[in-house]
């Protein structure tokens, strides 16, 4: 058994990245369903949550079939985070989580996220104020450092166990490598075997099979792992995975009538969060890659990217559903 705080978890627990414009609560219910163990919400600005943003404050719905969930925040000054931490407590998360490793320009450019590894100092002490605010488990995600000669990420997990945080994940990139290169386990591991580290550690980056998963898990021994772009449009991933630990057996891919189903129960859900206009919208991210290795799909995507009405999408997705002899997931 895993514990974060007093959450329990199981025995090598698959968590759901915190991912932008993806981990917001329809995608998460479907993770949920397909096995993912701890959810964590997309990342929210402090000064955001601060000025009563409503695109931040949205952030901030919870359900009771999310839990364990945790909140992630992001922010480059101390008072402004401990004054998100205080406002992301009432909507009553089991965790808060501090995002240390988003490497995009106008997040770290400004200090925040994965910025913020240029100034490990600041970064211990703004963890220890937000652990000393909150009676909740505080995490942190992060990177393995600024750049190719900073991987700092040893020391600085210590750093921040010693000062109280409950787990931490770690994505095995520097900033400076953003999404691009292959993920360097070897450092996540070093942590994980550091004799003086007691919280979990949870590894996260390129993980796109349950193979890897379970091979990972071996050469590593981290204690679970964090699933990112795997998941966009694959909420199975979570259940390949833990059939694959179980069995050694790898799972066939989802039927074109299961993936439509899902997509359908996606949108549904996205569309009573967030009404029918944006609901629809902001579907159109994801039907590349839930529809990703089908024959012929062209046309129909462009369908599904052009429509703006339920009746519209619905009416594409029989028509795709018609034409199951043409597609190959092979």
């Amino acid at each position: 058994m895993v514990k974060i705080g007093k959450i329990e978890l199981n025995d090598f627990p698959l968590l759901l990245a915190p991912m932008e414009d993806v981990s917001d609560p329809p995608f998460r219910a479907l993770c949920k369903k397909m096995g993912a163990d701890l959810l964590f919400t997309e990342f929210i600005s402090s000064e955001g949550l601060i000025r009563e943003a409503s695109k931040s404050k949205k952030k901030l719905d919870l359900f009771d079939n999310e839990r364990p969930i945790g909140i992630q925040i992001f922010g480059s000054e101390i008072d402004s985070m401990i004054q998100a931490v205080k406002i992301a407590e009432t909507a009553h998360p089991d965790i808060i989580d501090i995002n240390y490793g988003c490497p995009v320009k106008k997040v770290a450019c400004k200090g925040a996220g994965a910025g913020i590894l240029l100034d490990i100092p600041k970064m211990v002490k703004m963890t220890e104020e937000i652990v000393k605010s909150t009676s909740l488990p505080v995490t942190v995600k992060t990177r393995l450092g600024w750049d190719e000669q900073n991987k700092t990420i040893v020391d600085t997990a210590e750093r921040l166990q010693d000062i109280g945080i409950s787990a931490i994940s770690i994505h095995g990139r520097t900033r400076k490598q953003m999404y691009k290169g292959e993920a360097d386990w070897t450092l996540i591991g070093e942590v994980k075997n550091n004799p003086r580290m007691h919280i979990p550690v949870f590894g996260n980056g390129d993980i796109d099979s349950p193979q890897k998963a379970l091979q990972y898990k071996n050469i590593y021994g981290v204690d679970g792992i964090m699933i990112g772009r795997a998941s966009i449009g694959n909420p199975w991933f979570f259940k390949d995975c833990k059939h694959y630990f179980s069995t050694n057996e790898v799972l066939s891919k989802p039927s074109l009538q299961e993936r439509i189903e899902v997509v359908k129960e996606h949108l549904l859900k996205s569309i009573e969060w967030k009404g029918e206009r944006v609901g629809i919208d902001e579907m159109k991210r994801h039907y590349g890659n839930y529809f990703k290795g089908l024959a012929h799909f062209k046309e129909h995507k462009i369908k599904l990217l052009t429509s703006h009405s339920l009746p519209e999408v619905l009416e594409t997705l029989e028509e795709i559903e018609k034409l199951t002899g043409l597609f190959d997931f092979n």
